[in-house]
């Protein structure tokens, strides 16, 4: 299935992966020598959209691909009208285990409210093990977040 456009992983030129490769690794690079990375994390981040800080480089000072990958893609949004079926895609493609698998979680997570939607797909509860792209949609889509009032009452 085609998918509309603020949907998609965008295709990202060689050229724009080694200038944020560049980037993160001199940020990395800063970091384990010590030195202030505050202005060369805000200049990253505003080249990129997302918002990233010194723990981020840090957890990934080994894999600066994966953070560059992600940091290529545009920053997962909220979609108004997307459909039921457009969602079990980005699921299908998020279980193909391509290149984009992080940038589909983010699109599936921005769109359903159950916060914990990936479980569905990677730690499935019992009986939901075999379960369809579109089960799996219709299984966060039935999700409602509780709502605690200040007199104790729980509502959903």
């Amino acid at each position: 299935m085609e998918l509309r456009a603020e949907l998609c992983a965008v295709e990202v030129p060689p050229e724009r992966y080694a200038e944020l490769t560049a980037a993160a690794e001199d940020i990395v690079d800063r970091i384990a020598d010590g030195e202030d990375v505050g202005a060369a994390i805000e200049a990253f981040n505003a080249a990129t959209g997302h918002q990233y800080d010194a723990e981020s480089f840090r957890l990934r000072c080994s894999d600066v691909d994966e953070l560059v990958r992600e940091a290529a893609q545009p920053v997962p949004v909220r979609v108004p009208g997307v459909s039921r079926e457009e969602l079990a895609e980005v699921v299908r493609r998020i279980r193909a285990v391509e290149g984009d698998t992080d940038y589909y979680l983010g699109v599936l997570e921005a769109n359903v409210l159950d916060p914990r939607v990936s479980n569905l797909i990677f730690w499935p509860k019992p009986g939901f093990e075999n379960a369809t792209d579109l089960q799996i949609v219709d299984e966060a889509l039935r999700y409602r977040p509780f709502v605690a009032g200040a007199d104790g009452t729980v509502t959903r």
